[in-house]
């Protein structure tokens, strides 16, 4: 099978439409778009560092070689074509001949060769690139990766903030797992993508500005995005609301989505999340004690009423879930939903040869990483009680606390929210994988192991037929949906708000992780 795509004229207006919704009117060319950041950024090289707050400003200041629409189909950026080998032991990647950094060097395709090393010495996420054995440079506007086995994960890990092109001029020097900490991480950054870096004050602001020689004529629309640090949701709500913010992704809390759906001259959405793929569930450590039977899983599963979490604690803002990959992703196989039933969950509890005794059965703890989620946590402590599990909340000191826990297994349940990032490759199969039982925080913290498991990931990460692969992630999904590993509650509820001004607002796959070089401001 041959995969081929070719950039022609029209294909970047249609790229455009499909990728952000387009509106049938002219873009705006100027003006400032004032958004913001929901969290600190540790770092703006998003080749080295991972998550939606690094990914913001990082999709901005560096390109791709690839960009994805909303259905899921690749389309040119940095590389203007591509071409899949037969075989699927090659990608190679005809770059666009004008492409500059924002120092006014060339992007070739050197910079793409060392980019790939350092995000496989950097990145938290090995699996993307870990079949890439080389990157051949037969010119400077040709980069062929060459691979130990076929990898389809490999297209949308060239897109977004998984794979950002940076100057080898700049970070060459010493070595390259240095780069994590390099000073021009953070201030004096060059980059390769439509805007370029003006300054960078942590806890206050990030400001970028247009890059003039960007590689695509007349792009960006707009001459500037100032992304403001505000920490708080409540002042972030006023903020909107009194129309200081143009523009904003990743709200997660309830109350404040459903206050911002209410003012005028706001959009408040939950598309565009697909690629992020957020998901909140119940961690069961299956190692150890009660929780390494799968009945007494199951009878927690039955104990626990998702629809009371859906409507009461997430207020609608939610949707329902049923397996480890989202609902947005071609994968997703709907599975068999545990529906309210304290009758079977108390039978299943005494099945597994745990009876009543007085007024409870046995004892586990509940932990939680972040304060937003303890009403979730307190209403499984709840309804846990009903069957005679008597749950111990465990609140940590901070979050790297929490995470200690879980890498270490230290854990009996856990609240959690994990991420897709795309492919199951990339942020599905670490949770499940025999191999990757306690190897960190969001590895196999539950301590899962089943063989044909193991088997599907294992083709379904080879398999080039896309048909194929939703075909041998179906059964996957059954089988971890009937195991329980972890239960499945909802997506995490991350909506976009954007003011009646905003024209072409990020509602691909990859949210305010894909480059805003398309996005305009209407007078």
């Amino acid at each position: 099978m041959r995969f081929f795509f070719k950039g022609l004229a029209i294909g970047a207006v249609l790229a455009a439409t499909a990728a952000t919704g387009v509106r049938a009117e002219e873009p705006r060319k100027g003006g400032t778009l004032v958004s913001v950041l929901n969290t600190n950024v540790r770092n703006l090289n998003s080749a080295v560092q991972s998550g939606i707050v690094t990914g913001y400003p990082g999709a901005q200041i560096f390109a791709s070689p690839l960009r994805y629409d909303e259905n899921w189909e690749p389309q040119p950026y940095l590389a203007e074509s591509w071409e899949v080998s037969e075989d699927g032991l090659s990608v190679t990647l005809n770059l666009r001949k004008t492409a500059k950094f924002h120092d006014g060097q060339p992007i070739t395709s050197e910079d793409v060769a060392f980019s790939v090393d350092v995000i496989k010495a950097n990145h938290p996420f090995k699996s993307m690139f870990a079949p890439v054995e080389s990157v051949k440079t037969p010119d400077a506007h040709t980069a062929v990766l060459k691979l130990s086995r076929p990898h389809p994960a490999l297209m949308l890990a060239m897109s977004g903030q998984l794979m950002s092109i940076i100057p080898k001029h700049i970070y060459g020097e010493g070595e390259i797992t240095n780069v994590k900490t390099h000073p021009r991480n953070n201030k004096n950054v060059v980059g390769s993508g439509p805007f370029k870096l003006v300054e960078f004050k942590n806890g206050e602001h990030v400001i970028l500005e247009r890059f003039d020689d960007f590689f695509m004529d007349g792009r960006p629309y707009l001459d500037r995005i100032v992304l403001r640090i505000i920490t708080d949701p409540a002042a972030r709500a006023i903020a909107y609301e009194n129309g200081e913010l143009h523009l904003g992704a990743f709200e997660s809390l309830p109350r404040i989505i459903n206050r911002l759906k209410k003012v005028d001259g706001l959009t408040v959405t939950d598309e565009g999340y697909g690629g992020i793929g957020p998901l909140d569930w119940l961690a069961m450590n299956t190692t150890k004690g009660p929780l390494a039977d799968v009945r007494v899983r199951k009878a927690i599963a039955y104990a626990v009423d998702k629809n009371f979490i859906h409507k009461a604690l997430m207020q609608g803002t939610a949707a329902n879930s049923t397996t480890g990959i989202h609902p947005d992703s071609p994968f997703y196989a709907e599975q068999y939903d545990y529906a309210l039933d304290l009758e079977k969950a108390a039978e299943l509890l005494d099945e597994a040869g745990y009876p009543m005794n007085g007024d409870k059965r046995f004892n586990l703890t509940i932990d939680f990483g972040w304060p937003d989620v303890k009403p979730q946590v307190e209403y499984v402590k709840a309804a846990l009680g009903k069957v005679g599990i008597e749950a111990e909340i465990r609140t940590s000191a901070d979050f790297p606390t929490w995470a200690r826990k879980m890498a270490t297994m230290d854990f009996d349940l856990s609240w959690d929210t994990v991420f897709n990032w795309g492919d199951p490759v990339i942020g599905v199969h670490r949770t499940y994988d025999s191999s990757n039982i306690a190897k960190g925080v969001w590895s196999n913290t539950q301590g899962y192991s089943n063989a044909r498991v193991d088997a599907l990931a294992s083709m379904a990460a080879v398999e080039l037929n896309p048909e194929k692969r939703k075909v041998l992630y179906a059964e996957y999904q059954q089988i971890i949906a009937d195991e329980l590993p972890v239960y499945h509650i909802n997506t995490l509820p991350y909506h976009t708000v954007y003011s009646d001004r905003v024209g072409n607002p990020p509602l691909g796959i990859w949210a305010t992780s894909s480059p805003l070089d398309l996005v305009y401001l209407r007078e």
